[in-house]
Parts: C-alpha cells; sequence; structure tokens
C-alpha cells in the first residue's frame, strides 16, 4: 500500500532539515503542513526553508497563497489529499509530508468533524471584543460555555477561541460536541514520525533562531505587513509582539494606556529588547504546547534528536 510519512515536532526542532533529507531517500518531494509558511508574505517569522533547502527538493505549500486570502484546514484538507492521490498517481510510493500546524495534520490523516459554515456578523462581533477586551475575556465565556474545548484547543490563540466560541453562540451546543465524526478513511498508510530535543536544548535552539530571524530582518518584514494586522495571518508569535512594539513607537500607547491584547497582558511593548524577549518566551510555549497536544497521540514514533 502507498505510505504517506509524517513528520511532526515542536516549532525550532529541525523537521525541515529531516525531512529533506527523509524526502531525498525516498524519491518524495516534501508536502508542506504549515499553516503560517503557506502566506507568500510572511518568511522570516515563519522559518520558510531557505533557498538551498528548497532547491534540494520540490516543497509545495509553502509560499502559495498572499495574506489577504482566507485559508482554513478544511481547505488544506482538500488541496492536500488532491495533491497526495495525484503523487502517488504519478508513481510515488511513499510521500513525505512535514510540519507543525496540528490542526492541518489531523485534517489530512483523519479529515475534519462536520462544523457549522462561519456567521460573518458574529466573527466581526468577537474579533473586535478580541481587540478592545483581549484574549481573556474570551477564554472566560468559552470555559463557561465548553470546558471540553477551553481544556483541549490552543487557548492562546485567539482565532481558535473565537471559531470554537461562535460555534457555540450560534448553535447553542458546545463545540466540542462537533467533533463525534468518524475519522474519515484514507487509501493509503499513514505513517507518524515526531522528533524531540530534551528541553533546554528545544528552547536554546528557539532563543537562537528568534536572535537569527532579527538579524535577517524581522523587523523590516513585519513592518512591512502591518496594514494587514487585523488579519487571521498576522495573529502570530513574532509579528504581534512587534506590532505592538511599534505602537508604542508610534506614539499609539503609552505607559498608563490600556493593556494590548496581542502581548497577553504584558503591557505596552516599550523596546525592541522587549519585543525580543517576548517572542522567544511565547515561541517556547508555543512549542510546549505542541508537545502536548502530540502527546495525546499514541501512533506517533518519537525520535529525539
Amino acid at each position: 500500500m502507498k505510505k504517506l510519512l509524517v513528520i511532526l515536532g515542536p516549532t525550532a526542532v529541525g523537521k525541515t532539515d529531516y525531512s529533506i533529507q527523509t524526502a531525498i531517500s525516498y524519491g518524495s518531494p516534501v508536502i508542506s503542513c504549515d499553516s503560517r509558511q503557506i502566506y507568500k508574505e510572511m518568511s522570516i517569522g515563519t522559518a520558510v526553508p531557505t533557498a538551498s533547502q528548497l532547491s534540494a527538493v520540490k516543497h509545495y505549500f509553502i509560499h502559495s497563497i498572499p495574506v489577504t486570502e482566507t485559508y482554513t484546514a478544511g481547505k488544506y484538507e482538500l488541496d492536500a489529499i488532491s495533491l497526495i492521490n495525484k503523487l502517488f498517481a504519478e508513481g510515488h510510493d511513499t510521500l513525505v509530508m512535514a510540519g507543525g500546524s496540528g490542526f492541518y495534520i489531523d485534517a489530512v490523516c483523519n479529515g475534519l468533524d462536520d462544523f457549522p459554515e462561519t456567521d460573518p456578523e458574529l466573527r466581526a462581533a468577537l474579533s473586535a471584543r478580541l481587540r478592545t477586551e483581549g484574549v481573556e475575556s474570551l477564554r472566560f465565556e468559552l470555559k463557561r460555555l465548553d470546558p471540553e474545548s477551553y481544556r483541549t484547543i490552543d487557548i492562546a490563540n485567539g482565532q481558535r477561541v473565537i471559531r470554537a466560541l461562535e460555534v457555540c453562540l450560534m448553535t447553542g451546543r458546545p463545540f466540542s460536541s462537533f467533533k463525534t465524526s468518524p475519522r474519515k478513511k484514507r487509501d493509503f498508510e499513514i505513517e507518524k514520525i515526531g522528533l524531540i530535543r530534551p528541553g533546554e536544548e528545544l528552547y536554546g535552539r528557539i532563543d537562537r533562531r528568534v536572535i537569527d530571524m532579527m538579524d535577517e530582518g524581522l523587523v523590516e518584514e513585519v513592518r512591512s505587513l502591518e496594514k494587514y494586522r487585523e488579519l487571521p495571518a498576522l495573529q502570530t508569535v513574532g509579528y504581534k509582539e512587534l506590532f505592538a512594539w511599534f505602537d508604542y513607537m508610534d506614539g499609539k500607547v503609552d505607559n498608563k494606556a490600556p493593556v494590548k491584547p496581542n502581548t497577553k497582558g504584558d503591557g505596552p511593548v516599550t523596546s525592541l529588547e522587549r519585543a525580543v524577549s517576548l517572542i522567544q518566551r511565547n515561541t517556547r510555549h508555543y512549542a510546549k504546547r505542541q508537545i502536548s497536544y502530540w502527546g495525546r497521540d499514541k501512533s506517533i514514533r518519537w525520535i529525539t534528536l
């Protein structure tokens, strides 16, 4: 049977190099499974593979769509499965998929549940609340309406909280109650390999990578995207912290200003050094959430690098 080899793991663990080496050994392209590297304008802050890495093996779903385009896990499921079937039909026996977006990986491996369509007006109202009240207020409401989703989704991700809340409010049912669909049967075998490193080593890699991103021009990249800062794609670690620093530098906030919701209660970001520190900390927190998310999946074979 044809096989899809899924290489996953926390941010900065070393998935890119490992997946390229594995893909070369199988004569496979790399099918990226990253919900941010898919955007054309986001390179440095999303750690897109370098030009030499991209030239070593064909990559899909890297720099594919503009940040102004809405792209969902459901759309990714359709696009990725279509591509996988096409590549298998062309003669590949094993394909390599790699990334750190757990929801996208689940969409391909298991299929998505049958959730209601988004209500644009309700989504806009909740997004406005996120900007004015901060994510903590929305998290509190989600905990009241759907404790199970509060426990299982990435509650640090404002867009995920909004999605769960809008389903609760639209339907009168918990978001988690829709997660009852049986897994979709795929016409290929799926093998998952999880990459991990000792905690302090991983966090050191994260901290160093953030410094490298700054040296590569992350500030300029984020500034060029400032007019799109309210879009879901830009609600991303590495971008939102610098937006908060821009606000301070541009005189939009001061030390007496209300806490900005996109800095998670840390107050105004008054220096570039503070922004860098927050990016490092928030990326470490993200890595912890990724590891916790996959810890429930007993089908993953873990490899310590």
